[in-house]
């Protein structure tokens, strides 16, 4: 049995992750490789829009399209899976994306060009590979929510997120500051993103050959058939009652964040302009570091998520003892304030350090999130309830983006920020009044 320092751990995250069976390990492989690819490119695509031509309402119609595909794929993409098979089904989508890593990669190579009259701009290719690009994402969502409700106590809901969560994690932390090492390569950023772009499209082939040739989905009895429009108004109907407080709060401050989350980069590459030019000396030999703000932001996103890994398991295990509820509003202020922070940050590396720091803070509330949505459904009744959940709480943050878009280009980006944060605070003290505690918690 594991001692009490060993079950907060993060090495025992990996070690429970682990434990578990090969089928879900190979999933999980995949899942990985292509978190892999979406943490090196994803978060850079704002800065690479806007080197193609793209002004900010552009880039804020693109985190929208981004929440519409969110929103809209998950049904789609588990009615393809029952119909031709779940290992087809992965080899398909990892094909799609990896198609659309290479669309990225060949969009300045494609350049402007008339259609009919109509000007097409390199930007728009971004566009055309983000609806590629998300295609395996849209597979197993629910499904895995169900597998760890259906494999852990109830009591145990937030640690064994905790242990998938620390394991998928570690490839948002590993990407951007791959990313970050191959944008300092060279001087021109739409030259040393397809660096980034080129090896995403690595990733994707081996992650799509590792699940087809490894994964046996011959005992895979996850889900049913999708009964259309009807079964998600039952769904939809069938929600429990204690996630509704919960859905609402979430909402709310989700809406924030989308506001603003896809012009993070640009605050620290445009705004604060903040790079990093200094030398290092280590064992009588001096190093020189010299990173272009698109480089440094790399490295932000990895304190940002060696903060989050750090913290996720010691906040499950602490979730046993003050509930679920604590946890999560946590997670959700951190979200709340962290736009308002970064917006009115100084033009420091250390500043940034630490602002992005405190930000690896709101993940100390996912694994407690992911256990309070699933941790009310019925058994046997987790993939469904999950998939409801996140289909109407991503549909209803659909606009986000385009609003924050808007706001950053006619009006200014600190209004931007400031507004979500209000947002975001509102709906964190919606979820604190009215939320509900999970029972096996209190």
């Amino acid at each position: 049995m594991a001692t009490e320092d060993e079950s907060i751990s993060v090495f025992a995250s990996f070690r429970r992750f682990f434990a578990l069976e090969r089928d879900v390990l190979v999933l999980s492989a995949a899942m990985f490789a292509f978190s892999l690819g979406f943490q090196m490119t994803n978060r850079f695509l704002p800065e690479y829009m806007v080197a193609l031509g793209a002004s900010g309402f552009v880039v804020g119609l693109f985190g929208t399209f981004g929440n519409v595909i969110s929103a809209l794929y998950p049904y789609p993409g588990g009615a393809v899976s029952d119909r031709i098979g779940s290992r087809y089904a992965l080899t398909l989508f990892g094909l799609i994306s990896t198609v659309g890593f290479a669309v990225w990669l060949v969009a300045p190579r494609i350049g402007a060009f008339t259609i009919a009259g109509v000007p097409i701009e390199p930007w728009l290719w971004i566009f055309v590979g983000l609806v590629l690009a998300q295609a395996w994402k849209s597979f197993g969502l629910g499904a895995t929510f169900a597998v760890v409700k259906q494999a852990t106590d109830p009591s145990r809901l937030a640690a064994g997120f905790a242990s998938t969560e620390t394991f998928r994690r570690t490839a948002f932390l590993i990407g951007p500051v791959a990313a970050a090492v191959l944008i300092g390569l060279h001087p021109a950023f739409t030259v040393s993103f397809q660096y980034v772009l080129a090896v995403a499209v690595g990733f994707g082939i081996v992650g799509t050959i590792v699940q087809h040739y490894l994964y046996d989905a011959s005992a895979d009895d996850i889900g049913g058939s999708f009964a259309g429009i009807d079964q998600i108004r039952r769904d939809l109907r069938g929600m429990p009652d204690p996630l509704r407080p919960l859905l609402v709060g979430d909402t709310i401050v989700r809406f924030a964040n989308g506001m603003v989350y896809v012009f993070f980069v640009l605050v620290v590459t445009q705004i604060l302009q903040v790079g990093v030019e200094t030398t290092v000396s280590i064992a009588g030999y001096s190093y020189a570091i010299d990173l272009s703000p698109a480089a440094f932001f790399g490295y932000l996103l990895g304190v940002e998520m060696l903060i989050a890994l750090l913290i996720m398991a010691p906040a499950a295990k602490l979730a046993e003892h003050v509930g679920l509820k604590p946890i999560v509003g946590l997670g959700f202020a951190v979200y709340a304030i962290f736009p308002i922070v970064l917006i009115n940050t100084p033009a420091s590396a250390t500043a940034l350090i630490l602002v992005f720091a405190f930000s690896g803070l709101r993940f100390a509330g996912l694994p407690s999130h992911k256990a309070l949505i699933v941790g009310p459904a019925e058994q046997g009744a987790g993939g469904r309830v999950t998939g409801t959940y996140y289909l109407l709480r991503n549909a209803l943050v659909i606009p986000s983006a385009a609003v924050g878009g808007y706001l950053w280009e006619f009006v200014s980006p600190g209004v931007a920020f400031t507004i979500a944060t209000a947002l975001g605070v509102l709906g964190t003290g919606y979820f604190l009044i009215f939320g509900e505690e999970f029972k096996a918690y209190r």
